[in-house]
């Protein structure tokens, strides 16, 4: 039985943060439009288990977009100071709504105002207004919850495949795929 790439996955974020990586959850996201026009960006992982990787986000931006449209996307961290990456593709599905309302509420005030303030990608007039309009949302919410935008939600990466990276002298890295089967996790080795 090979091992499990989740749990591997838990080590390795774990030797990389306590190694000094500056924001270990950092992850390159990318996706597709319906037509197949690629577009990366970096994201935040917020919670990684058997059902998935999880990043938050505004399904209105160009990426939600992207992911409603083409919901399979590719997923990769780097971590310099320990020599390795991990590459993960999968389909994708949005969180449920309940669990997008449990991460809102772990966000810093001033977090949440940026999210509301923000319609994240459009055109800006000036920063200016962005800053006026943020300070107008925090006098209206002063004392009160800060809501979710309903758009303003959670994607999961389902992995049908995940590969484990290490750097190896001479360019003769380590490299091990793990791909999704009916009955748990088929392991290859990968020359590099």
């Amino acid at each position: 039985m090979p091992q499990d790439p989740i749990a591997r996955f838990h080590r390795w974020f774990g030797q990389a943060r306590r190694a000094g990586t500056r924001l270990p959850e950092a992850m390159a996201l990318a996706t597709g439009t319906r037509r197949g026009a690629p577009s990366v960006r970096f994201v935040l992982l917020k919670a990684a288990d058997a059902r998935g990787f999880v990043f938050f986000t505004s399904a209105a931006s160009p990426k939600g977009e992207d992911l409603d449209a083409n919901p399979r996307a590719a997923i990769a961290f780097y971590w310099n100071p320990i020599g390795r990456q991990v590459r993960i593709e999968g389909r994708v599905e949005r969180v449920h709504p309940d669990e997008a309302d449990a991460y809102w509420a772990t966000r810093p005030r001033a977090s949440q105002l940026a999210a509301l303030a923000s319609r994240q990608s459009a055109r800006l007039s000036s920063r200016a207004w962005l800053k006026a309009r943020w300070r107008r949302l925090r006098r209206q919410y002063r004392g009160k919850p800060i809501p979710r935008r309903p758009t303003w939600t959670g994607f999961r990466v389902v992995p049908q495949s995940i590969e484990f990276w290490t750097h190896r002298e001479h360019r003769l890295h380590h490299r091990e795929l793990f791909i999704r089967a009916r009955r748990g996790w088929h392991r290859l080795l990968l020359q590099p």
